[in-house]
């Protein structure tokens, strides 16, 4: 045998051999708690990959997070079950006594178990999660590492039991909304004039609140062209700040724009560009928190569970306002009474203006984040980072909100009529979930 030969040999054996055994990995994995925010940025990755809308991608981070914390809660005393407070949930199963489980690996498991049911791009987790147990494996014992993958599936096949009765599968049936031809209700707009997303997520049922209907938020200015009428004033402020628009009111629209998925034409062609849903930011900006407030596995589930349990209801109550009211975008209203050729700054997203769905979502995080960790919590928000090349510095997580309002103004998209009470009802949720699932000694405020 010749030593070119020989030396092949020994390369592809070398080869196979680090590609057929898998190294052993490390054992901080077994404590880290930072791989609660890896599952929670992966599954953020789908839900930009699979272009879900906000109301859609409220329901992903809900459930799959609630079940990561029904699962991990048993690591440490003290941590009891929040979906035994919230709305038509099953009874979570209970892991064995005096029977050792890895409580990290069962939130996993129960977080993508829920994940690959209720999205689309399974093999993404698939390849994802299978790493992430191979590397479990090699640190547990068989039968520990059995009974807590055991464990975590049952967590999550009980939460997916949830999901099968929250009206998600009867409105994927129902009529398309069109808009009207009234005056002063909403209408298509360009450049993509699309059928309303979500018509009827009203319907879903919220995880915390009984309903809505006791969530009364400020109304949205009868459509008069009086110049002298509130809507009017709350218009015209739009056009004239879209005309005038200095480079920092680009800046911050551009910056929360958040929208999953603008379409950009050039010439013939068009092409859509994916970006993160403004759930999707805020659960960003709840794990930058988590890490700088150096928050344990449970607490960093436990605080991912009332954000987007606050998050979710906040968009049940802005979508059924929105579809009550029917508000007329600025675009269209401006293009018919002030200027023809006047465009936002931002795309208009396909739905009735109030209220604002970012002013709800921003303001029940920021809401949930300031009563559990603080006010006056300053941190840089890299959440778009990766998405947008774009990162800024807040003071608070309710000055943060405020200017994701304020945003959707500068954007032309949204009356300062519209985000105010927009940003009312996501308060007064998060009020009521806080009240309800948190007791007034659980903030992590002092850790």
């Amino acid at each position: 045998m010749s030593a070119k030969l020989l030396s092949l040999i020994i390369i592809v054996t070398m080869f196979l051999g680090c590609n057929t055994k898998h190294e052993k990995a490390d054992p901080k994995l077994l404590t880290d708690r930072d791989l609660m925010h890896r599952n929670m940025n992966q599954l953020t990755e789908v839900i930009i990959n699979d272009m879900f809308s906000p109301p859609v991608s409220s329901r992903i981070y809900a459930y799959t997070s609630l079940a990561a914390y029904e699962a991990i809660k048993f690591d440490k005393p003290g941590y009891s079950s929040i979906t035994e407070k919230l709305n038509s949930f099953p009874s979570m199963p209970l892991p064995e006594k005096n029977k050792p489980y890895n409580y990290l690996l069962a939130a996993t498991k129960a977080f993508f178990t829920v994940a690959e049911k209720i999205t689309f791009s399974a093999d993404t987790l698939n390849n994802y999660k299978n790493r992430v147990f191979a590397d479990f494996k090699t640190l547990l014992d068989e039968e520990t590492y059995n009974r807590s993958i055991e464990f975590g599936s049952a967590v999550g096949k009980e939460i997916l039991e949830r999901t099968t009765k929250d009206n998600y599968k009867q409105t994927r049936g129902m009529p398309k909304f069109l808009g009207s031809n009234e005056t002063g209700k909403w209408r298509p707009t360009p450049p993509d004039y699309s059928d309303a997303a979500e018509p009827n997520w009203s319907m879903i049922l919220p995880l915390a609140i009984d309903s809505s209907a006791g969530f009364k938020c400020p109304l949205a200015n009868p459509y008069s062209t009086d110049t002298t009428s509130a809507f009017y004033k709350n218009l015209y402020e739009v056009y004239t700040i879209g005309a005038n628009l200095t480079d920092e009111q680009k800046l911050i629209a551009k910056y929360w724009d958040d929208n999953p998925f603008v379409t950009e034409y050039s010439g013939h062609l068009m092409y859509g560009n994916k970006k993160i849903t403004p759930v999707g930011h805020w659960i960003g900006i709840t794990s930058i928190a988590c890490k700088m407030k150096n928050l344990d596995a449970v607490e960093t589930a436990r605080l991912y569970s009332l954000t987007t349990t606050a998050i979710f209801d906040a968009i049940i109550t802005c979508w059924e306002e929105k579809f009550r009211s029917q508000q007329v975008r600025p675009i269209t209203v401006i293009n018919e009474l002030i200027d023809r050729g006047w465009q936002p700054f931002l795309q208009t997203p396909p739905f009735p203006e109030h209220t604002s769905g970012h002013s709800g979502i921003s303001a029940s995080a920021a809401t949930v984040l300031t009563v559990m960790l603080g006010d006056n919590f300053a941190f840089e928000d890299t959440s778009d980072l990766a998405y947008i090349g774009m990162k800024r510095s807040f003071k608070s997580f309710n000055q943060a909100a405020q200017e994701a309002s304020l945003s959707r103004v500068y954007g032309g998209i949204h009356y300062r009529n519209g985000v105010d009470a927009g940003a009312f009802q996501g308060r007064q949720i998060a009020e009521y979930v806080l009240n309800k699932l948190s007791p007034k000694d659980a903030s992590l405020a002092g850790h």
